[in-house]
């Protein structure tokens, strides 16, 4: 299988850090496993444009990247990362507004 197969086959974030040989603390990931993936992505997006064509040297900075992902959370919390937008809704200078127009019952 390819790189970018093996990778599809992956779905949890035990799975990517088994899969990269990375050390984690379970009870890190259990608690932020969606936040670790999104952050990662996010990630992967910012490096989308220097990213190696060899599948060698992309499964290195795959690696790299989850590592920094998965260390976020090992030094902080998933409310003081704000991965997801609902973090960030909920400080008190954001609002949200919905019309009643916009209500379907």
């Amino acid at each position: 299988m390819s790189f970018e197969e093996e990778m599809e086959e992956l779905e949890s974030a035990e799975d990517f850090l088994q899969y990269f040989q990375l050390q984690y603390v379970p009870s890190v990931v259990h608690v932020n496993r969606l936040h670790i993936l999104q952050r990662f992505h996010d990630y992967l997006q910012k490096a989308a444009d220097g990213m190696p064509e060899d599948e060698e040297p992309k499964k290195a900075v795959y690696s790299k990247l989850l590592q920094r992902a998965y260390q976020d959370f090992v030094e902080s919390d998933a409310q003081t990362e704000k991965v997801f937008k609902v973090f960030s809704m909920a400080e008190a200078s954001q609002t949200a507004f919905v019309s009643l127009s916009d209500i379907k019952t």
